[in-house]
């Protein structure tokens, strides 16, 4: 069974690895054998989650990148090509939030959430996707989804039609990748507190959170490193794409 989610040999690349769950994510892709390119805006922070890595005995280095700039992401996959050869999984972390009412929000902002949380996930996909292609590498893609893209939530607008966009392009890149053996999969998170989501957490949030969560509580970042290793494996899930895998504690169960 360890050999079934052995990744020894294999290159992740982890955009969005320097956050929280980003992170979480990396270093149990790491724990398994992966070899981890962290990814981020926010360089110190990345830093941080690679020392982590290699404290544990991993392999991993840290890359300076914004999704929403695409030069960036352009001459990050050249910078991690020098560095591993290719690549083999790529997870797409990235995430901005904003509790902009809808009646006032305007298309900067709108704009802004958009160009990381989706339109950067299509081109960053693009961009690592293609040269898989180029250089015959099998692999898997993990999209970071949200509870917010197949439930409405309040509070957080442009960020659940977002993340239902990143479904849609989990499915349709799942059907297109399919041939040159890449699978394309989505984890949808639960409530995870973060950097991103930690400024709407009100109490009374969080009361209603709970009171739809069936195991009453939030979700600690490592419980999302199992549905991560198993979605990278190809002996774990080498017949699964277009998935949408929810680690949520039961919140998508709940109606009333």
């Amino acid at each position: 069974m360890t050999n079934l989610f052995d990744l020894t040999g294999k290159t992740a690349v982890a955009v969005g690895g320097n956050s929280v769950l980003g992170g979480a994510m990396a270093k149990g892709l790491a724990a398994h054998g992966a070899k981890v390119a962290v990814v981020g805006r926010n360089m110190e922070k990345a830093e941080a989650i690679t020392k982590e890595i290699e404290n544990s005995g991993g392999v991993a280095k840290s890359f300076q990148a914004d999704v929403s700039d695409l030069e960036s992401i352009k001459q990050v996959a050249v910078a991690i090509e020098e560095w591993a050869g290719g690549w083999d999984i790529v997870l797409n972390a990235p995430g901005k939030n904003s509790t902009t009412p809808f009646f006032e929000l305007e298309t900067d902002e709108w704009d802004d959430i958009m160009d990381v949380n989706l339109k950067g996930l299509v081109f960053t996909t693009q961009i690592f996707a293609k040269r898989m292609v180029e250089q015959g590498r099998k692999g898997s893609i993990i999209n970071i989804s949200s509870v917010s893209s197949t439930t409405p939530l309040s509070k957080v607008f442009t960020y659940s039609a977002s993340k239902a966009g990143v479904n849609s392009v989990t499915q349709f890149l799942a059907r297109e990748f399919a041939p040159y053996g890449i699978r394309v999969n989505a984890i949808i998170p639960g409530f995870f507190p973060a950097e991103q989501n930690r400024k709407i957490l009100s109490p009374d949030r969080i009361e209603s959170i709970m009171n739809h969560t069936p195991m009453e509580r939030f979700g600690e970042p490592e419980e999302l490193q199992g549905a991560a290793i198993y979605l990278a494996s190809d002996k774990a899930s080498g017949f699964v794409t277009g998935t949408l895998l929810r680690v949520d504690g039961g919140f998508g169960s709940m109606t009333i």
